[in-house]
């Protein structure tokens, strides 16, 4: 898309750039179901509570965060869809002044991280997810976080959903859809 605006300068793309997406619909009706083993931490989290997989393997007890583990930019499905919503709006209003590529990053710019997002999952469905401590994973950093400013100047865009909220509405899709939506 960027080599298309560079070629037409007429033309306006935005890039919307997640950081890890969360949470559910708050009705709990619509949620996130992998057909496979999760390769995310909340879905993982998710089949640990739904009785579908025994532990967690935490990755990682030593980087330099506040408790060793891994820390990421956790957005709710409900701000990214907002975020969404935001850049077409911006795209129909100033289509012809709003040209060219833009990358934009969806996120919070706060960081939660491992061992806190379980809590807050406990937290929410007064569940305990069992957990096993082990070594980090090749690759993995310590901390990854959003800049959202330029989503709030452009888009006026701002993530309001917070970590428990998050986790709120994922364990109420839980709870309806134990299966998934096998159910």
């Amino acid at each position: 898309m960027a080599d298309v605006a560079k070629a037409n300068k007429n033309f306006s793309a935005i890039c919307l750039r997640y950081f890890n997406p969360i949470g559910a619909h708050k009705s709990g009706e619509i949620g996130e179901d992998p057909l496979d083993i999760p390769n995310n931490l909340m879905p993982y989290i998710q089949r640990i509570a739904a009785g579908k997989l025994p532990l967690l393997s935490v990755f990682g007890t030593d980087y330099p965060t506040p408790d060793g583990t891994g820390v990421r930019d956790y957005i709710h499905v409900t701000d990214l869809a907002r975020g969404h919503t935001a850049a077409l709006e911006k795209q129909l209003r100033d289509k012809d002044v709003f040209l060219g590529w833009h990358a934009i990053n969806l996120g919070t710019g706060n960081g939660t991280s491992v061992l806190q997002l379980v809590d807050a999952f406990e937290r929410a469905s007064g569940l305990k997810i069992e957990k096993k401590l082990v070594g980090r994973r090749e690759g993995d950093v310590a901390q990854l976080l959003a800049d959202p400013k330029k989503a709030n100047e452009v888009l006026g865009w701002k993530a309001e959903l917070t970590i428990e909220e998050m986790c709120r509405d994922s364990w109420a899709w839980v709870k309806k859809n134990p299966n998934g939506y096998n159910d």
